[in-house]
Protein backbone atom coordinates (compact mmCIF):
# COMPACT_ATOMS: atom_id res chain seq x y z
CA UNK A 1 0.00 0.00 0.00
CA UNK A 2 1.37 3.26 -0.71
CA UNK A 3 1.60 5.99 2.10
CA UNK A 4 0.48 9.35 0.47
CA UNK A 5 2.89 12.35 0.93
CA UNK A 6 1.61 14.30 4.61
CA UNK A 7 1.83 17.61 2.17
CA UNK A 8 -1.28 16.04 0.05
CA UNK A 9 -4.03 18.26 -0.67
CA UNK A 10 -7.02 15.88 -0.45
CA UNK A 11 -10.25 16.20 -2.34
CA UNK A 12 -12.96 15.55 -0.34
CA UNK A 13 -15.85 16.80 -1.89
CA UNK A 14 -18.97 17.88 -0.33
CA UNK A 15 -22.78 19.44 -0.96
CA UNK A 16 -21.31 22.93 -1.18
CA UNK A 17 -18.57 22.44 -4.13
CA UNK A 18 -21.46 22.19 -6.27
CA UNK A 19 -21.01 25.16 -8.59
CA UNK A 20 -25.37 25.42 -9.42
CA UNK A 21 -26.20 29.22 -10.64
CA UNK A 22 -24.01 31.71 -12.87
CA UNK A 23 -21.89 33.30 -12.87
CA UNK A 24 -19.91 30.48 -12.13
CA UNK A 25 -16.35 32.58 -12.28
CA UNK A 26 -17.31 34.58 -9.59
CA UNK A 27 -18.94 31.32 -7.13
CA UNK A 28 -15.38 29.65 -7.86
CA UNK A 29 -13.79 32.72 -6.71
CA UNK A 30 -15.84 32.98 -3.47
CA UNK A 31 -15.07 29.45 -2.36
CA UNK A 32 -11.56 29.20 -3.19
CA UNK A 33 -11.02 32.66 -0.91
CA UNK A 34 -13.12 30.70 1.83
CA UNK A 35 -10.87 27.92 1.84
CA UNK A 36 -8.00 29.74 1.97
CA UNK A 37 -9.07 31.88 5.13
CA UNK A 38 -9.81 28.39 6.59
CA UNK A 39 -8.31 26.23 9.42
CA UNK A 40 -7.87 23.78 6.61
CA UNK A 41 -4.89 26.03 4.92
CA UNK A 42 -2.63 27.42 7.15
CA UNK A 43 0.05 29.99 6.32
CA UNK A 44 2.85 28.53 4.68
CA UNK A 45 0.46 25.50 3.19
CA UNK A 46 0.31 24.37 -0.41
CA UNK A 47 -3.18 25.62 -1.87
CA UNK A 48 -4.96 23.53 -4.07
CA UNK A 49 -3.96 23.07 -7.74
CA UNK A 50 -5.68 24.07 -11.23
CA UNK A 51 -6.29 20.55 -11.65
CA UNK A 52 -7.97 19.77 -8.31
CA UNK A 53 -9.74 22.92 -8.50
CA UNK A 54 -11.56 22.45 -11.77
CA UNK A 55 -12.47 18.61 -10.82
CA UNK A 56 -14.07 19.63 -7.20
CA UNK A 57 -15.75 22.16 -8.52
CA UNK A 58 -16.36 20.47 -12.11
CA UNK A 59 -15.52 24.05 -14.17
CA UNK A 60 -12.77 24.34 -17.01
CA UNK A 61 -9.25 24.74 -16.40
CA UNK A 62 -9.35 27.78 -17.76
CA UNK A 63 -11.93 29.04 -14.92
CA UNK A 64 -9.61 27.61 -12.40
CA UNK A 65 -6.61 29.07 -13.28
CA UNK A 66 -8.56 32.22 -13.67
CA UNK A 67 -9.61 32.42 -9.82
CA UNK A 68 -6.20 30.82 -9.01
CA UNK A 69 -4.50 33.88 -10.13
CA UNK A 70 -7.02 36.31 -8.62
CA UNK A 71 -6.50 34.98 -5.32
CA UNK A 72 -2.52 35.74 -6.34
CA UNK A 73 -3.25 39.09 -7.59
CA UNK A 74 -5.13 40.11 -4.00
CA UNK A 75 -2.27 38.67 -1.85
CA UNK A 76 -4.41 35.88 -0.69
CA UNK A 77 -2.05 33.57 -2.51
CA UNK A 78 1.52 32.89 -3.32
CA UNK A 79 2.91 31.51 -6.79
CA UNK A 80 5.61 29.55 -6.43
CA UNK A 81 7.71 28.67 -10.05
CA UNK A 82 7.56 25.03 -10.53
CA UNK A 83 6.30 24.07 -7.23
CA UNK A 84 3.18 25.68 -6.96
CA UNK A 85 0.59 28.21 -4.78
CA UNK A 86 0.78 28.44 -1.43
CA UNK A 87 -1.55 30.54 1.14
CA UNK A 88 0.69 33.78 1.95
CA UNK A 89 0.99 35.16 4.96
CA UNK A 90 -1.89 37.46 6.83
CA UNK A 91 -1.48 41.05 6.11
CA UNK A 92 -2.49 43.28 8.72
CA UNK A 93 -5.32 45.65 9.27
CA UNK A 94 -5.46 49.41 9.65
CA UNK A 95 -8.46 50.47 11.27
CA UNK A 96 -10.15 53.48 9.38
CA UNK A 97 -12.08 54.38 12.60
CA UNK A 98 -10.37 54.33 15.65
CA UNK A 99 -7.21 54.83 16.89
CA UNK A 100 -5.41 51.12 17.47
CA UNK A 101 -1.47 50.57 18.85
CA UNK A 102 0.75 48.92 15.96
CA UNK A 103 1.27 46.39 19.10
CA UNK A 104 -2.06 45.26 19.14
CA UNK A 105 -2.85 45.73 15.78
CA UNK A 106 -0.03 42.82 15.40
CA UNK A 107 -1.19 40.93 18.27
CA UNK A 108 -4.52 40.45 16.78
CA UNK A 109 -3.02 39.21 13.25
CA UNK A 110 -1.40 36.33 15.30
CA UNK A 111 2.20 38.46 14.88
CA UNK A 112 5.01 39.83 17.08
CA UNK A 113 5.50 43.31 17.47
CA UNK A 114 8.79 45.02 18.02
CA UNK A 115 9.71 48.66 18.18
CA UNK A 116 12.55 49.83 17.14
CA UNK A 117 13.42 53.55 18.34
CA UNK A 118 16.27 54.89 15.09
CA UNK A 119 15.89 58.40 16.96
CA UNK A 120 14.82 60.45 19.66
CA UNK A 121 16.02 64.14 20.66
CA UNK A 122 14.31 66.82 21.78
CA UNK A 123 14.28 70.19 19.31
CA UNK A 124 12.70 73.68 18.90
CA UNK A 125 10.32 74.28 17.34
CA UNK A 126 11.83 76.83 15.52
CA UNK A 127 13.84 73.80 14.20
CA UNK A 128 11.09 71.95 12.99
CA UNK A 129 8.93 71.18 9.93
CA UNK A 130 6.82 74.30 9.18
CA UNK A 131 4.04 72.16 8.78
CA UNK A 132 4.66 70.32 11.89
CA UNK A 133 5.03 73.69 14.06
CA UNK A 134 1.35 74.91 12.33
CA UNK A 135 -0.38 71.69 13.30
CA UNK A 136 0.95 71.63 16.93
CA UNK A 137 0.49 75.13 17.28
CA UNK A 138 3.57 75.98 18.93
CA UNK A 139 5.83 78.33 17.83
CA UNK A 140 9.57 80.32 18.73
CA UNK A 141 11.69 77.95 21.18
CA UNK A 142 8.85 75.58 22.35
CA UNK A 143 10.63 72.02 22.62
CA UNK A 144 9.33 68.92 20.35
CA UNK A 145 9.97 65.97 21.04
CA UNK A 146 11.31 64.28 17.67
CA UNK A 147 11.28 60.72 17.41
CA UNK A 148 11.88 57.97 14.35
CA UNK A 149 10.35 54.18 15.02
CA UNK A 150 10.30 51.21 13.07
CA UNK A 151 7.92 48.99 13.86
CA UNK A 152 8.28 44.90 12.91
CA UNK A 153 5.86 42.67 12.65
CA UNK A 154 7.49 38.88 13.27
CA UNK A 155 10.53 40.34 12.46
CA UNK A 156 9.38 41.70 8.93
CA UNK A 157 9.71 45.70 9.03
CA UNK A 158 6.61 47.03 8.12
CA UNK A 159 6.21 50.69 9.35
CA UNK A 160 8.41 53.48 9.44
CA UNK A 161 7.36 56.73 11.88
CA UNK A 162 8.22 60.25 11.53
CA UNK A 163 6.48 61.86 14.60
CA UNK A 164 6.53 65.57 16.41
CA UNK A 165 5.23 65.59 20.12
CA UNK A 166 4.35 68.84 21.75
CA UNK A 167 6.94 68.08 24.39
CA UNK A 168 5.36 70.24 26.98
CA UNK A 169 2.52 67.57 27.56
CA UNK A 170 4.43 64.90 28.44
CA UNK A 171 7.74 66.50 29.42
CA UNK A 172 9.38 63.57 31.33
CA UNK A 173 8.83 61.43 27.82
CA UNK A 174 12.36 58.85 27.54
CA UNK A 175 13.39 56.86 25.38
CA UNK A 176 12.09 53.58 26.90
CA UNK A 177 8.76 54.47 27.06
CA UNK A 178 8.49 54.83 23.19
CA UNK A 179 9.27 51.52 23.10
CA UNK A 180 5.84 49.88 23.15
CA UNK A 181 2.59 52.09 21.97
CA UNK A 182 2.57 55.55 22.84
CA UNK A 183 -0.53 55.63 23.09
CA UNK A 184 -0.78 53.52 26.22
CA UNK A 185 2.36 55.31 27.45
CA UNK A 186 0.08 58.73 27.38
CA UNK A 187 -2.65 57.13 28.95
CA UNK A 188 -1.14 55.06 31.33
CA UNK A 189 1.65 57.36 32.46
CA UNK A 190 0.86 61.17 31.45
CA UNK A 191 -3.08 60.68 31.74
CA UNK A 192 -3.63 61.53 28.49
CA UNK A 193 -6.77 61.74 27.15
CA UNK A 194 -6.27 61.22 23.75
CA UNK A 195 -10.02 62.01 21.56
CA UNK A 196 -8.70 61.28 18.13
CA UNK A 197 -6.53 62.14 14.77
CA UNK A 198 -7.57 63.74 11.58
CA UNK A 199 -5.31 61.95 8.87
CA UNK A 200 -4.63 62.27 4.99
CA UNK A 201 -3.40 58.30 3.33
CA UNK A 202 -1.90 58.53 -0.51
CA UNK A 203 -0.18 56.37 -2.38
CA UNK A 204 3.54 56.54 -1.94
CA UNK A 205 6.77 54.78 -4.03
CA UNK A 206 9.53 54.17 -1.64
CA UNK A 207 12.84 56.22 -2.04
CA UNK A 208 16.21 54.35 -1.42
CA UNK A 209 16.90 54.93 1.87
CA UNK A 210 13.22 54.43 2.88
CA UNK A 211 12.98 50.90 0.94
CA UNK A 212 16.46 49.93 2.71
CA UNK A 213 14.99 50.82 6.15
CA UNK A 214 12.01 48.95 5.55
CA UNK A 215 14.05 45.75 3.66
CA UNK A 216 12.10 46.06 0.63
CA UNK A 217 13.18 47.59 -3.25
CA UNK A 218 13.44 51.05 -4.38
CA UNK A 219 10.38 52.07 -5.60
CA UNK A 220 8.39 49.82 -3.79
CA UNK A 221 4.26 50.43 -3.51
CA UNK A 222 3.87 52.10 -0.10
CA UNK A 223 1.01 54.83 1.31
CA UNK A 224 1.74 57.71 3.19
CA UNK A 225 -0.31 58.78 6.41
CA UNK A 226 -0.02 62.18 7.82
CA UNK A 227 -2.10 62.72 10.82
CA UNK A 228 -2.45 65.05 13.61
CA UNK A 229 -3.63 63.71 17.01
CA UNK A 230 -5.46 65.49 19.59
CA UNK A 231 -6.27 65.44 23.32
CA UNK A 232 -9.68 65.82 24.24
CA UNK A 233 -10.89 69.28 23.41
CA UNK A 234 -8.87 69.35 20.15
CA UNK A 235 -5.44 70.59 21.47
CA UNK A 236 -2.67 68.83 19.10
CA UNK A 237 -0.76 66.85 20.60
CA UNK A 238 1.55 64.97 18.08
CA UNK A 239 2.37 65.43 14.19
CA UNK A 240 3.48 62.28 11.85
CA UNK A 241 4.05 61.28 8.49
CA UNK A 242 4.29 57.26 8.52
CA UNK A 243 5.40 55.08 5.99
CA UNK A 244 3.44 52.02 5.45
CA UNK A 245 5.17 49.04 3.11
CA UNK A 246 1.96 48.18 0.30
CA UNK A 247 2.06 44.46 0.81
CA UNK A 248 1.64 44.75 4.28
CA UNK A 249 -1.49 46.13 5.11
CA UNK A 250 -4.83 46.13 4.31
CA UNK A 251 -6.75 49.37 5.40
CA UNK A 252 -10.42 48.34 6.46
CA UNK A 253 -13.43 50.61 6.73
CA UNK A 254 -17.20 50.35 6.85
CA UNK A 255 -19.23 52.69 5.33
CA UNK A 256 -23.26 53.34 5.44
CA UNK A 257 -25.92 54.64 2.84
CA UNK A 258 -25.43 56.88 -0.36
CA UNK A 259 -25.14 60.98 1.29
CA UNK A 260 -24.76 64.35 -0.35
CA UNK A 261 -21.45 65.17 -0.59
CA UNK A 262 -19.53 67.47 2.27
CA UNK A 263 -16.35 68.73 1.82
CA UNK A 264 -13.84 68.63 4.61
CA UNK A 265 -10.30 69.53 5.12
CA UNK A 266 -9.76 66.04 6.89
CA UNK A 267 -11.82 63.46 8.43
CA UNK A 268 -12.04 63.20 12.13
CA UNK A 269 -11.28 59.94 13.42
CA UNK A 270 -12.58 59.26 16.92
CA UNK A 271 -11.71 56.37 19.62
CA UNK A 272 -13.78 53.80 20.20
Amino acid sequence: MTKMPSNTVLDVPDSTDEITREPIYQQVNQRLRSLVQSIQFPVGKQFLTERQISERFQVSRATANKALSNLVAEGLLTFRKGVGTFVSDRTMDYNLRALVSFTEEAIAAGKKPETRVLLFKKIKALDAPQDAVRALQVSGRESIWYMERLRLADALPVILERRYVVASLCRKLKESDIRGSLYKTWKDRFNLDVEGAEATIRAFNLLKEEARILGTRQNAAGLLITSVGFLRGRKPLWFERTLYRGDAYEFHNQMSGIREPVLLPGRFLSRT
